[in-house]
């Protein structure tokens, strides 16, 4: 699979963006998506997750009822949609396929180790 992103850019606090996840690839209706962000200097970390069906999804307590993540699998594309986003959310964001439920639990969900196949990301700069 070959995962591109797209959608980041610059955004002030509080505002909205909205970020693509294309996919190609035989088989990728099988596999579960997630998406990670990583900040200057620090580790990758999760930021939500969505089936291969798009019925489950999980997010981290830190963009809960803020971020809403989609897929359209006849686009072959997931979304992050991130409603009032925040100084700290700034950095690159990377979608990631999965040949596994990590849906099921959170832990699973929150582990890069999971994911097959990533993207290159996008970068999110969130300023005043």
């Amino acid at each position: 699979l070959q995962l591109v992103e797209s959608g980041g850019g610059f955004v002030q606090p509080g505002e909205s963006l909205t970020l693509t996840c294309r996919v190609s690839g035989v088989g990728w209706e099988k596999y579960a998506t997630g998406w990670f962000r990583q900040a200057p200097g620090k580790e990758r970390e999760a930021v939500s997750c969505i089936s291969n069906t798009g019925g489950s999804t999980r997010y981290a307590d830190s963009v809960k009822g803020r971020f809403t993540v989609s897929r359209d699998n006849a686009k072959n594309t997931v979304y992050l949609q991130m409603n009032s986003v925040k100084l700290e959310e700034t950095g690159s964001y990377y979608c990631a396929a999965a040949d596994g439920p990590v849906t099921l639990i959170q832990a699973m969900c929150d582990s890069a180790k999971e994911y097959d196949y990533w993207g290159q990301g996008t970068p999110v700069t969130v300023s005043s």
